[in-house]
């Protein structure tokens, strides 16, 4: 459990560095990430290399017993490179090209800007990579940010008939796949198959999840040429990146297979800003951010690498951290005394390695100098120094006490990029939005107080009492074989709406699920898209009683009319007019003693809360109902209460063998709990 900041040393006069140096030192800070910005400044020409600057920044930061994150500078290429290769600039859907002038400008499929990327990294680990304070590195930055991911330009068309190839093998397997017949859009060659953009109306599903997979796939192929010039140049050595909060233009997964370690970048109240939560509960939590948002970030992350054999999920890092206000979202306020604290706390909870903060001091110029750092733009310490420090202390003498084995989530949230790339592509009702549906089962389970583990559905499922898959769209026998293997150990899984819907290839199931059917005891009849703001409700059964108690339960959005098979119990009946009494929710129960529950609807948050209440109950899983704003932590090993409100807030915590525990406005206890 380590602090640490980005540092810009090529952005201040060198006499600088050294005070700096020591004085991050002496706020607590171990880590300093530096360089992913200065190509131009490391080589200002075509093969000069300017290295002393970067020699004594290193040999600074190293002398005052910091350790360093060194980054790869291909976010931003220098000017003459682009002067170079004209055709490397990114080309966007709407076919224009985008200039010089900020960063990220360059196309994924490059060959040239792949090999100068590759070199730039060769030499920065030729000269760094075995330097004692060098203990990391960082490639790139941010991919994929500001709409960088899918492209248009020459080089990503060129390699799309190419990876279509390498999916299909025939011509003939593509059209079947795309059910190309239908507005004849059958294809005789691969090489006649142009990008799914700029289309008069929509382009086929299957070709737009096929270009989502395969501009995905260039962003790892990209960078796994920077990792494999690194690695044997910097032997022990971890390597990373910083991906960024609900960003699924890039399969993060995919990236973490070439990874040490995976960090996120994170911005609490720049997120929620840009957030689709109601404007009241924007509002509500404005300087703190809201707490799910930022730990539905932290959970995805920790998931994001396959753990070892006996760990219960691998350490993340968050590489950048508000300090303070930032410069980018619709409106910047600045955050409530302790927030920054809160922030660190968090996410040392939620099991990151290290927090690193955003900036060291706020840049004087250019386009982030409203951005802020510990350090305001003189360099004398901001309100975020203050908190940082104190964050430091906190964790030392944590620290002292001893370390606590980090502790697998009670519950686990199951999520695929190729679901999140198919809803996007087929929302088909105005509400429908990528993440909400995840999102809205992701806090009804932490407002329980459990503990989340996001993962793939093909990650070892083993141990989990309760499993929640909110949308899984694409289904076929692999999903299947996956589901039933924790249903047969015994587990609750639950399937929310538009479950088996679509092959993977973004045909439809004749008859949805699909090959789900066995799992849920359940074929999808009709389906019902909601007007935005319509509501239905579900009358619940005697079936379901002892589960959810003799209520309604409400939902938005979408339902899924479900015609359930012999021995399938049925839970709930719509009551909306249009469909009353067409079942809602349906349980079938499998040999071993588990148990597939299928929800037809997209609950409303009590909605999902009840259900998922009374199922954690009857999996044996530890409940408690948390106060608004108020969450429980346990994936670092020791638990720690986050108060996200302005008020002092008291939680029993003796459901779960505590005590009754008090905690300030904005603020954190660690507290004891049986194992």
């Amino acid at each position: 459990m380590e602090l640490g900041v980005c540092y810009y040393p090529e952005h201040w006069p060198q006499e600088t560095w050294e005070p700096d140096a020591r004085r991050m030192k002496d706020i607590g800070l171990t880590w300093v990430r530096i360089g992913e910005f200065a190509w131009s400044v490391i080589e200002g020409e075509p093969g000069r290399y300017t290295w002393d600057w970067l020699d004594r920044a290193v040999d600074t930061l190293g002398a005052a017993g910091l350790r360093v994150v060194l980054c790869t500078p291909t976010a931003t290429p220098p000017k003459w490179l682009v002067q170079s290769l004209p055709d490397m600039l990114p080309v966007g859907r709407d076919g224009k090209v985008r200039g010089f002038g900020s960063r990220r400008h360059y196309d994924f499929a490059h060959e040239g800007y792949r090999d100068a990327s590759a070199a730039i990294a060769a030499a920065m680990a030729e000269r760094f990579g075995r330097h004692e304070a060098v203990r990391a590195w960082q490639i790139d930055n941010e991919y994929g940010c500001h709409d960088t991911v899918r492209q248009a330009g020459p080089a990503t068309r060129a390699a799309w008939p190419r990876w279509l190839v390498a999916r299909y093998g025939s011509i003939d397997a593509l059209n079947e796949a795309w059910w190309t017949t239908f507005w004849s859009q059958s294809y005789r060659r691969f090489e006649d198959i142009e990008l799914p953009v700029g289309t008069v109306t929509d382009a086929a599903p299957g070709a737009l999840l096929d270009y989502a997979r395969f501009t995905s796939r260039l962003v790892v192929e990209y960078h796994q040429r920077q990792v494999d010039e690194i690695r044997p140049r910097s032997p022990g050595r971890s390597i990373t990146h910083n991906d960024m909060a609900f960003f699924d233009d890039l399969d993060a997964r995919a990236l973490g297979e070439t990874l040490d370690a995976i960090t996120w970048d994170n911005y609490p109240l720049g997120m929620l800003e840009q957030s689709p939560l109601p404007e009241r509960v924007k509002t509500r939590f404005a300087r703190t951010g809201h707490p799910d948002l930022i730990a539905f970030n932290h959970d995805l992350y920790r998931g994001a690498l396959a753990p070892k054999a006996g760990e219960p999920h691998v350490p993340f890092w968050v590489m950048e951290q508000q300090p303070g206000p930032v410069n980018w979202a619709p409106t910047n306020p600045l955050p409530a005394t302790g927030a920054v604290r809160l922030w660190t706390h968090q996410a040392i909870a939620h099991g990151a390695e290290v927090v690193s903060y955003f900036r060291w001091r706020a840049a004087v110029g250019a386009q982030e100098h409203l951005h802020a750092g510990l350090l305001r733009h003189d360099g004398t310490p901001d309100q975020g120094l203050h908190e940082a420090e104190h964050a430091a202390r906190d964790l030392a003498e944590a620290a002292a006490k001893g370390p606590h084995p980090r502790r697998r989530g009670q519950a686990a949230l199951l999520l695929r990029y190729d679901d999140l790339w198919a809803s996007a592509i087929e929302p088909h009702a105005a509400g429908w939005r990528p993440w909400a549906v995840w999102l809205e089962a992701y806090t009804a389970l932490r407002t329980l107080g459990l503990d989340v583990d996001v993962v793939p559905p093909a990650r070892d499922l083993s141990g989990y009492g309760l499993l929640v898959a909110p949308s899984l769209m694409l289904a076929d026998e692999a999903l299947a074989a996956a589901l039933r293997a924790p249903l047969a150990a015994g587990a609750t899984l639950v399937l929310g709406p538009r479950t088996g819907a679509y092959r993977s290839d973004m045909r439809v199931h004749e008859r949805a699920p699909g090959p789900l059917a066995d799992l849920t005891g359940t074929r999808t009849g009709r389906i019902d898209a909601l007007r935005p703001g319509s509501v239905g409700a579900i009358s619940l059964h005697s079936a379901s009683a002892r589960t959810l108690g003799d209520t309604e339960l409400t939902y938005h959005t979408w339902a899924d009319l479900l015609e359930p098979e012999r021995g399938t119990e049925v839970w709930g009946r719509y009551a909306t007019p249009a469909y009353a009494d067409q079942v809602a929710l349906t349980c079938r129960h499998h040999e071993g003693g588990g148990r597939c529950v299928t929800v037809g609807a997209w609950l409303d948050a009590p909605g999902w809360g009840r259900l998922l209440a009374g199922l954690a109950a009857e999996a044996g899983l530890q409940t408690l109902a948390l106060p608004e704003g108020v969450r429980l932590s346990r994936s670092a090993g020791r638990p720690c209460l986050q108060n996200f409100t302005d008020v002092p807030v008291r939680v029993d915590l003796a459901p779960l063998g505590g005590q009754v525990v008090s905690v300030g406005p904005v603020d954190v206890a660690w507290v004891e709990l049986p194992a």
